[in-house]
């Protein structure tokens, strides 16, 4: 039986619907992500880069993405660092560090 997506699946899809919403597409240029747990809590730490276009939209995406709100079905956002932001012409690529927690049922 199929659980469902993993959680790097469900924060991509967040991500994406979240720039689109605020009318910026981006897409997804790498991703990598390890598990990761401390005493209370099991997840994932996420690394992240997506790419775009060059816009006023997606500057006012990226300065609102750490208190963003995604959701992910059965874990939190507990943490989202926006790592770099580098432009190069017609492109923009943004490097991001988020940590997941899984939610206990």
């Amino acid at each position: 039986m199929s659980r469902g997506p993993d959680a790097e699946t469900l924060l991509r899809r967040a991500l994406e619907a979240s720039a689109e919403a605020a009318g910026c597409p981006v897409t997804l240029a790498e991703s990598d992500w390890a598990r990761w747990a401390s005493a209370t809590f099991t997840g994932a730490r996420h690394l992240l880069a997506l790419t775009a276009p060059p816009s006023p939209a997606l500057d006012a995406w990226i300065a609102a993405l750490p208190e963003a709100e995604l959701r992910l079905r059965g874990h939190l956002v507990a943490d989202l660092v926006v790592e770099h932001v580098r432009r190069a012409g017609d492109s923009v690529r943004v490097s991001l560090e988020v940590l997941t927690v899984e939610q206990r049922e």
